[in-house]
């Protein structure tokens, strides 16, 4: 907001043909280095800017002109408000006050009420600043001087988020005949503009104004209204969703940054801010000793009374001077870890904005790729089920392969994205320890015969039936452990170890162990690891594939238990993977779930079923794999129609898609719940990064299938929700 007044002199600044028109008869005059400071002001060169203010206040003092030196040290007050040093800039106003009072100076008078309101308002005194201004327009109508209250008020008025004043404000600058500062001025009301749009989520009217004050600022190097628009413009250019130009402007930024806050820059102004205050402090003490001189010349004192005098006027500045120096250095240190401190939240500013929009990308991704992943593994499914050749059933498999291998690919990516946006959180429900693991096993069994592997389990009998805890997020722990351990070994030994190391009245410390005797791991290559993406090298990559997030998973979700992966590993003999788990044993609750995964054989023939799907390819493929098992069903293609068919006909059960146009499934499934209760309703979803399972069963959902799905987990999850529900 801090504006750097032009002298009343009609010299025009920024009028280069006019400027040198008058330059040699204004030369070495205060209305000369007014209108030098001024420039250079504004294009952020304030060591310069300070040198001609002191010039000014020095030519002033020589010629006895007090009201030049009252306007130079209303400039140096708005000078240190803009280096952030307002005691200093309090400093000069009341040096000004005091000036003020022993002469009519009325245009004095204004510009001291602007100062006073632009300190105001950087402490927040947003209506204190306002009253101020007023005031200072009853007293003068400088066009400039108008121009700059124009735009002092514009910014209070955002502050107060009166948008409508603020913005008439600021249009009336973007057109201003200012013959000082038309450019200037012009660009502050962009700024002003594309800040106020920004607020009022007016993106891209906001980016319209950002670039406009960016291109004037450029053109007129105001170099830090150029870093201003630029920050600006990667906020809007990224709420806009255009990544090619935010990455742009973060480059941009860097360098502005550099260019702006440059350490040697900042202390050659403090330098010279220090400078001119110490030379201010020393001609005090100068007329100070003048007057003490004065005094003894006019009248009669003792001698003695005269040294004492003397001694104590000089020991009081010498202290005046000394404290000033001190109170400056500290002032200099803040404003130089101040500015780092912003420099340095400006860098995790943008890191953490890049962290948001890679999340964000590789969540649209993964998701977007399950609607066509979905009609590769269904109508691969639907092909295999219909006797294909010899030859065709080689290729089917083949391309099956690959699907469910992309598909744990995305499972996986949509994983680490949860975990990194902290978006995945802990259950803690009753289960049996044993059992998760025992499942985990039994399903990895296929892979560990393959590898002619055997997978031993040990298991602590002493450790409670029944634990509170997550089992899903453990059940994903030991999949990926025994999976990866399964993975690399061939005709050996895969062991899961799990101890009780002690119990405390309800609390259970358990220890983990995943161990094999196959490749094993290089001693170079186990500190990264559990990194994203990092397998032991290409070769292994090729030989035995595999995306490296396994054990990334692994250290995330354990992260989540407050618990720790540790590996140890030998090349060519094998490693061992252990942790420990703290949880709570839930006293008093007898374990009857058996062991074993029994997966039933369900009667589907006969069932009724509404598909609600807006996506043609999949509306086939989910109604063909129904009639496989001689189910009959209706199409809903969006929410609504889905609502209309459920109030108008009988179904044994609804598969209701979430993400669809117009109303979503959620909503699609609250308002079925409002006329029917029992029909049970399976969402059918490629769940994303914002979905949560939490809120799907709150709309009323039964059970959760995400897409694409092993077609025997979808038949099973219809059994279990129609015929298991009803016994």
């Amino acid at each position: 907001m801090l504006i750097f007044l032009a002298s009343t002199s009609p010299l025009k600044g920024q009028d280069k043909a006019s400027k040198n028109q008058l330059l040699d008869s204004l030369d070495n005059t205060v209305s000369y280095y007014f209108d030098q400071a001024r420039i250079q002001k504004n294009q952020n060169n304030l060591d310069p800017a300070l040198q001609y203010l002191n010039k000014a206040a020095a030519l002033a003092e020589k010629n006895d002109d007090l009201k030049s030196l009252i306007d130079t040290h209303h400039r140096l007050a708005l000078l240190f408000l803009d280096l952030n040093r307002e005691n200093d800039a309090l400093f000069y106003l009341d040096r000004t006050k005091k000036a003020l009072e022993n002469v009519e100076y009325p245009y004095g008078d204004a510009i001291y009420k602007y100062v006073d309101a632009c300190i105001l308002f950087q402490n927040e005194k947003s209506f204190q600043a306002l009253q101020m201004l007023e005031e200072a327009k009853q007293l003068n109508n400088d066009r400039n001087f108008f121009n700059n209250i124009i735009l002092a008020e514009g910014d209070i008025f955002v502050s107060l988020e009166n948008f409508d004043k603020a913005i008439t404000k600021y249009n009336s600058l973007i057109v201003n005949t200012d013959i000082h500062e038309k450019e200037y001025l012009s660009t502050r009301a962009y700024l002003g503009l594309s800040k106020l749009n920004y607020n009022k989520k007016a993106f891209q009217e906001s980016a319209l104004n950002g670039e406009k004050a960016y291109k004037i600022a450029k053109e007129n190097r105001f170099n830090r209204e150029l870093l201003e628009a630029n920050e600006q413009l990667t906020l809007t250019y990224e709420k806009l969703g255009n990544l090619k130009l935010v990455n742009g402007a973060l480059k941009e930024k860097l360098i502005f940054n550099d260019s702006i806050n440059n350490l040697e820059k900042i202390l050659r102004e403090a330098k010279t801010a220090d400078k001119i205050q110490f030379g201010i402090m020393s001609g005090q003490i100068k007329q100070q000793d003048k007057e003490i001189a004065a005094l003894t010349e006019s009248e009669t004192r003792s001698e003695v009374a005269v040294i004492l005098t003397s001694a104590f006027l000089i020991i009081i500045s010498l202290l005046a001077v000394s404290l000033y120096r001190n109170n400056q250095i500290k002032f200099k240190t803040n404003d130089l870890l101040k500015t780092k401190n912003n420099e340095l939240q400006a860098a995790r500013d943008a890191a953490v904005s890049a962290m948001e929009s890679k999340t964000n990308f590789l969540s649209t991704v993964s998701h977007e790729l399950r609607t066509p992943l979905y009609a590769v593994t269904g109508l691969t499914h639907l092909l295999l089920e219909e006797n294909p050749s010899k030859n065709q059933k080689e290729h089917l498999k083949a391309l099956k392969f690959s699907g469910d291998y992309l598909l744990n690919f995305i499972n996986d990516i949509l994983q680490i994205n949860k975990i990194d946006a902290d978006k995945l959180k802990t259950l803690n429900i009753d289960f049996n320890l044993k059992k998760t693991i025992k499942e985990v096993i039994d399903s990895l069994q296929q892979s560990a015969n393959v590898n002619k592997t055997q997978i031993i389990l040990e298991y602590d009998e002493n450790i409670p039936s029944n634990l509170m805890s997550d089992p899903i997020k453990l059940s994903q722990i030991f999949m990926n452990l025994v999976g990866n351990a399964l993975k690399f070994t061939k005709d050996g030994e895969v062991k899961v170890v799990v101890k009780l190391i002690k119990q405390v009245e309800d609390h259970v410390n358990i220890y983990c162990e995943v161990s094999d005797n196959g490749i094993g791991i290089s001693q170079e290559k186990q500190s990264s690891i559990f990194e994203d993406f990092e397998q032991g090298s290409i070769q292994i990559n090729r030989e035995y594939g595999g995306t490296g997030l396994g054990l990334a998973i692994v250290k995330s979700l354990l992260g989540l238990f407050d618990s720790k992966i540790q590996l140890e590993s030998e090349l060519g003999k094998g490693s061992i993977f252990f942790f420990e788990l703290n949880l709570k044993s839930k006293d008093g609750v007898v374990d009857d779930i058996p062991f074993e995964i029994t997966d039933k054989e369900y009667d589907f023939k006969g069932l009724h079923l509404m598909i609600v799907e807006d996506n043609k390819i999949n509306q086939v493929i989910t109604k063909k794999m129904l009639t496989k098992k001689e189910i009959t069903s209706d199409i809903a293609s969006n929410g609504m129609e889905a609502v209309e068919l459920a109030s108008n006909n009988k179904y044994d059960a609804i598969l209701m898609d979430i993400h669809m146009p117009g109303i979503s499934g959620e909503e699609a499934t609250i308002r079925i719940r409002k006329f029917d209760n029992k029909t049970p309703i399976i969402a059918l979803t490629a769940i994303s990064l914002d979905d949560s399972l939490e809120s799907f069963y709150a709309a009323g959902c039964n059970d959760v299938v995400t897409k694409p799905f092993k077609p025997e987990v979808f038949y099973q999850k219809i059994g279990e929700n129609i015929f298991d529900r009803k016994a």
